[in-house]
């Protein structure tokens, strides 16, 4: 297996190491009330809710969406929609338990008529709440789902064709880089991709619990 290393870097591993569960839930808690009086881009004024993300402060592995949908907006909890239910699924696959994972997204608030995130909102956003999150976190993976994911984590330089199901090693850490689940419902070619994608997933967490 071949690991690529990332030029870019937009986060520290050693501050989330050194921090325990109480600590890291409240840093979390801190993030998330934040992001929910955000209004650092545009998006913040249309939303009903932000989606800050879920999970345990000490997970292995944090999953990073695109933007919250309808029923995202509605309940401020990540992938609750129809690709929430194909993630599910994916995720129950492998043998992987959504508790165990960290969720978020590339931008915490819901685009307009779900377009997809400009360059500048997702920055804003990866900024002040993403990166933020997986520093405190600490994960020993980042799986990101879809262009946008792709890009809060390593940057606009990065092509999803190029990367996807190629780990990639950033500050200690690995990326694995996928498409979103949404992508299915159009391009039902991306399916078994996407299942070969989490397969790999698992067998990575699953290396490093060994």
């Amino acid at each position: 297996m071949t690991v690529m290393t990332a030029s870019r870097t937009h986060y520290c591993s050693d501050r989330g190491q050194a921090q325990g569960a109480s600590e890291r839930l409240q840093r979390l808690e801190a993030l998330a009330e934040q992001a929910r009086r955000c209004y650092l881009c545009p998006l913040g004024e249309g939303r009903r809710r932000a989606v800050p993300g879920e999970g345990p402060p000490d997970a292995s592995l944090v999953l990073v969406g695109e933007a919250p949908g309808e029923k995202e907006d509605e309940s401020g909890r990540p992938y609750v929609g129809n690709a929430g239910r194909l993630l599910d699924h994916l995720l129950g696959e492998v043998g992987l338990e959504r508790a165990s994972i960290f969720i978020t997204g590339a931008v915490k608030c819901r685009p307009p008529e779900n377009r997809t995130p400009r360059a500048s909102e997702i920055e804003a956003c990866a900024r002040n709440y993403l990166r933020p999150q997986i520093e405190t976190i600490a994960p020993r993976i980042v799986c990101t789902q879809g262009t946008a994911a792709l890009r809060a984590v390593l940057g606009p330089g990065y092509r999803l064709a190029e990367l996807r199901g190629r780990p990639v090693e950033l500050d200690g850490r690995m990326v694995l880089v996928t498409y979103h689940p949404a992508a299915v419902f159009y391009r039902e070619e991306l399916k078994s991709a996407l299942q070969e994608d989490m397969r790999h997933l698992a067998e990575l967490l699953r290396g490093y619990h060994v």
